[in-house]
């Protein structure tokens, strides 16, 4: 869902919030079905068909919500919740583009962002307001693509349509809207490194590092460094897609373009696949990638055809060693794991 997919039609305001509630809702865990990944993270997914994020079972391989609901371990959508009512979820929330999952200042919280302009950050798991905003609600000129907040507590977002990067002054508070911006051509990724202390952002073409100057009320991004992303031919845009630290190693973050995956390695300032299972992981139009630290099992998506949306796959695949995960009648995007820490 980018500039080389498809910029979302309104014919998303038509998807059906069956199965969206409103708000959060909780599930039970541990429901018997067909074979998971044992001792894997639980998995969270952006699941557009039904307009939701879901945390769904590791355990169980097959995932239908309709006929067992204690599959899903937690799931959000501001549908309905009175708590975003000012940030017009019935328009802003379609298509829900990220979930991620952070700590700050010792609390957890879902970062997500939506295709037509809503923008949060959600505590788990009651669902508090951290912060949201819309970007135009209903208009998807900006396609917010990423999220991703500060120690400050503000808040960046990835817009690709809009090419640019916004990082929003959110630690005045749950509506705030000051913002300041720079332009990046395809805008898709976002990462805080707490290291060097810079924010990593990656467009169609380049990984670009960004100090952050100014003040906590009124920040400013500043370009530190830039490298080309690989490219598949010469004259080619690498379409840079989705941009997320290598669990366990500070030194790399994972870097996924229209035509590959790769680690960046900040040391060298270089893109490698040295990593295991690059056999099964590199391939082309891979929307997300993670890794668990712990098993060393590493989690994508790819788009399959005959869905809803060309972006969409019913499948999470999961490799080293290759198995996979599919959710019934799903629309899913994203996939990440569930790692707090």
């Amino acid at each position: 869902m980018s500039r080389v997919d498809h910029v979302p039609s309104r014919r998303g305001l038509l998807l059906g919030a069956a199965g969206a509630g409103a708000g959060i809702a909780v599930g039970v865990a541990g429901r018997a079905g067909a074979a998971g990944v044992r001792g894997a993270p639980p998995v969270l997914l952006t699941e557009q068909a039904s307009r939701r994020i879901l945390v769904l079972d590791p355990g169980v391989g097959v995932w239908d919500p309709a006929a067992d609901p204690g599959v899903v371990r937690w799931a959000f959508s501001p549908l309905g919740d009175a708590r975003y009512r000012d940030v017009e979820p019935e328009v802003s929330w379609v298509y829900p583009s990220e979930a991620k999952v952070r700590r700050h200042r010792g609390r957890t919280y879902l970062l997500t962002a939506a295709s037509y302009g809503f923008v949060g950050v959600v505590e788990w798991p009651g669902g508090r307001r951290h912060w949201a905003t819309a970007i135009g609600p209903g208009d998807d000129l900006f396609n917010p693509h990423t999220v991703e907040i500060l120690p400050d507590g503000n808040v960046a977002v990835a817009c690709s349509t809009g090419a640019r990067v916004r990082l929003y002054a959110a630690s005045l508070g749950p509506r705030a809207t000051r913002f300041t911006e720079v332009e990046l051509k395809g805008a898709h990724g976002l990462h805080w490194d707490a290291g060097p202390r810079v924010l990593w952002a990656m467009g169609d073409d380049e990984l670009v590092a960004f100090d952050v100057a100014g003040t906590t009320a009124r920040p400013r991004l500043v370009r530190r460094s830039a490298d080309p992303l690989p490219v598949a031919a010469p004259g080619k845009s690498a379409g840079g897609h989705d941009l997320f630290p290598v669990a366990g190693r500070p030194g790399r973050m994972w870097v996924t373009t229209s035509a590959s995956v790769f680690q960046y390695e900040k040391s060298s300032r270089s893109f490698v696949q040295d990593f295991a299972g690059r056999e099964q992981i590199v391939r082309k139009g891979v929307k997300c990638v993670g890794n668990d630290p712990r098993s060393g099992r590493v989690v994508t998506t790819v788009p399959e055809s005959g869905l809803g949306e060309t972006w969409w796959t019913t499948t999470v695949s999961v490799h080293r060693p290759e198995s996979a995960y599919k959710l019934v009648n799903g629309g899913v995007y994203k996939a990440r794991w569930w790692l707090p820490a």
